[in-house]
């Protein structure tokens, strides 16, 4: 198989941030060719989970997403913090906005948001048999609002095109899959 992996001649920051980092890279293509500027955007990897409550219902959260300006319905999810694992990051993520702990995580996929552009995955996650053990424990500018929904109500939301977050929309997809309920 030919290789298509570029080699980078030179990085250079344009901007560092808490969330998100601007690098400009200079890139040699396997033909030779020179890609220059190619600006590839750093994130912290993110976590998701389908979390399932022993009633059954998908725990769901809302919330204002300003860089799209669109409240939506999304998993419960997050950042993963430096140095913590990844399912330790969704367990502490699940926790803090909805309340909700589980002790049975299963990893169903790692996905990238969009690998010609940004270096961080997200980690997929199914969580069963949950329950609500506090109250949510916000960021300071977190405003989220916990929804339950049965899995007949998420095919439905989806099916609308009622959840607008495509790496959430992936979880679900393969959630549902290991369900049985594709």
């Amino acid at each position: 198989m030919k290789d298509l992996t570029w080699k980078v001649l030179s990085s250079e920051y344009t901007h560092k941030g808490d969330w998100a980092t601007l690098r400009r890279d200079r890139c040699e293509m396997p033909d030779g060719r020179i890609k220059d500027p190619y600006f590839v955007l750093e994130y912290p990897n993110w976590c998701n989970v389908v979390a399932i409550t022993d009633e059954g219902k998908i725990v769901m959260v809302r919330q204002y997403r300003h860089a799209a300006g669109i409240v939506s319905l999304e998993l419960p999810g997050g950042v993963i913090e430096k140095g913590e694992a990844a399912e330790l990051g969704i367990k502490r993520e699940l926790l803090e906005e909805t309340g909700y702990a589980f002790d049975n995580f299963e990893l169903l996929c790692v996905v990238y948001g969009n690998p010609a552009t940004a270096n961080n995955h997200t980690y997929c996650y199914l969580a069963k048999n949950g329950k609500k053990v506090q109250e949510q424990s916000l960021d300071e500018h977190e405003e989220i609002i916990v929804e339950e929904y049965t899995i007949a109500e998420v095919k439905q939301l989806l099916a609308d095109n009622k959840i607008a977050q495509a790496l959430h929309c992936t979880n679900l997809f393969y959630a549902l899959m290991k369900l049985g309920e594709i």
